[in-house]
């Protein structure tokens, strides 16, 4: 009862005019943002914190935070209509929703994903706000071996998103964790495969490499086709945008399984909506009957990363605000802007705080709602976006990249990055190696080595504290899981594609 009374001060305070004109604000420059290509949460959010020094702290986190979440719904939207992800979380969209889109079911794609950003978001929020406290006791539980084989985990998981051989996305794994080394090590100050490249002293960017890999990638492998009716031709109308029911029937699981996957990778600090929607993506083409359907325009391969994408922006909030720990980038600078205003976040937060902590969980639920009302009566508007000629269209993509990409660091050097990525994704495309393993690999791989080094210095080299803990002992013990799983399911797969052969050589000889 004492929660709903807390809940009731904070929808008082959220429908306060001015949270509530802000709340609007901040989902709806989310929504926009999230749609272009190449402009993410954390350039917009960077661009205008300096909005926020002139408000009370509460407006102001929540209209950063109707920011945040408004572009995990619309980052989506370019990943399935140009295979360009407006955010490094929505690029699991780009496997199926974009063949989606060429089967011209662009319409039921966007739909669905608005569903499932829905229904993720507001599970989301009702773990939010009844485990918040339980699922901070949890996330601090962790030590680094627990996060170390929580990513060994990660890693497995996405070689099994590469469609053809696992060979390749082992290999593209790999690769990411080779490009997640360069930079500075934190420890000994070091710079590493940086070859004297000032530039490269604090890493490749994520949003370069991302950007170069999904968008400048495909607009190399788009020029000269004329693929523009295939998905701009269609007849755009509310009754073409709802699913039939064999889409509801693979949706509803995937939802509630991607809702969980997010909610508890975004309680961790550190992991956050990209690694959730790449793990909840792994998921389900691992249980999948029939796992050769994603990446070829499987509904679950676009509503299960989509709910958990926005399931984790919700509970992303839980170690920032409860531990004053942020999970990522754009909630380091969420802790900032509280930092400005006076507030200190940590377990306090919510005793010394109530109004902000509550008005902010309230104006949650306002903002994913008003998201529904801006989402599904915009879709035929983004559809018919592909009815612009490519020859207009390319180079608008490739300026909103560049000028994307240029105002996170105002650093001419990350527009080569983008575009020297993207003539390694090109490359990759013709020789059908998946970039997402290699984005999942570039992520993980930093954090990865961080906890490893962590681990043992604590240990004094003593590798039995990956199995001594429990916690990371059933992470490492899911990962032999999925590796004999795998190792098992292609056997198989080699077995039958040898008798497929042997019955094809005998039928052959017969006739």
């Amino acid at each position: 009862m004492e929660v709903f009374g807390m809940l009731a001060m904070g929808f008082a305070t959220a429908f306060s005019p001015e949270n509530l004109f802000y709340c609007f604000l901040g989902v709806f420059l989310g929504t926009f943002i999230g749609v272009l290509p190449g402009i993410g949460a954390l350039a917009t959010i960077s661009m205008l914190l300096p909005l926020t020094f002139h408000v009370p702290a509460t407006t102001a986190i929540i209209m950063l935070a109707g920011i945040y979440y408004g572009a995990s719904y619309g980052g989506s939207t370019a990943s399935i209509l140009l295979n360009l992800p407006g955010t490094p979380s929505a690029a699991v969209a780009c496997l199926d929703g974009y063949p989606m889109s060429k089967q011209g079911r662009a319409g039921v794609a966007l739909f669905m994903t608005t569903i499932a950003s829905f229904v993720g978001a507001s599970l989301g929020i009702v773990i939010l706000t009844l485990f918040a406290p339980k699922l901070a006791e949890v996330a601090l539980a962790f030590g680094p071996a627990d996060y170390f084989a929580m990513m060994l985990l990660g890693l497995v998981a996405a070689a099994t998103l590469a469609q053809g051989s696992p060979a390749k996305g082992i290999a593209m794994v790999l690769f990411g964790l080779c490009l997640g080394m360069v930079g500075t090590d934190v420890q000994t100050g070091q710079q590493r495969f940086t070859f004297d490249i000032p530039y490269l002293s604090d890493g490749i960017s994520l949003v370069a490499l991302a950007m170069g890999l999904f968008g400048v990638a495909e607009v190399i492998g788009s020029i000269g086709r004329v693929t523009t009716a295939e998905v701009a031709g269609q007849k755009i109308t509310m009754r073409s945008m709802m699913p039939k029911r064999d889409d509801w029937k693979r949706s509803w699981k995937p939802m509630l399984r991607g809702t969980g996957v997010g909610s508890f990778f975004g309680a961790l600090p550190g992991a956050g909506g990209t690694i959730a929607s790449f793990m909840s993506y792994a998921l389900e083409k691992r249980i999948a009957k029939q796992p050769e359907r994603f990446g070829k325009g499987a509904i679950e391969g676009v509503t299960a990363p989509e709910s958990a994408n926005n399931a984790a922006a919700q509970t992303a909030f839980i170690p920032t605000l409860t531990l004053g720990i942020p999970g990522d980038a754009v909630m380091a600078l969420m802790l900032g802007a509280l930092i400005i205003q006076g507030i200190q976040p940590g377990p306090r937060l919510m005793t010394e705080y109530p109004e902000l902590f509550w008005g902010l969980i309230a104006s949650f639920w306002i903002g994913n709602i008003l998201l529904v009302i801006l989402n599904i009566p915009l879709i035929g508007l983004w559809v018919r976006m592909l009815r612009i000629p490519y020859s207009i269209l390319y180079p608008a993509i490739l300026l909103f990249i560049c000028i994307g990409v240029f105002s996170i660091n105002n650093s001419y050097f990350d527009v080569l990055l983008v575009m020297f990525f993207g003539v390694v994704g090109y490359a990759m495309l013709k020789l059908k190696f998946e970039p997402a393993p290699l984005v999942l690999g570039f992520i993980l791989g930093p954090l990865m080595e961080e906890h490893l080094r962590r681990a043992m210095l604590l240990s004094r080299g003593d590798l039995t504290v990956f199995v001594e803990r429990p916690i990371s002992a059933g992470f490492l013990g899911a990962t032999a899981l999925l590796l004999l799983w795998a190792i098992y399911a292609t056997i198989r797969g080699r077995s039958a594609a040898a008798l497929a052969l042997q019955r094809a050589q005998t039928d052959a000889a017969a006739n």
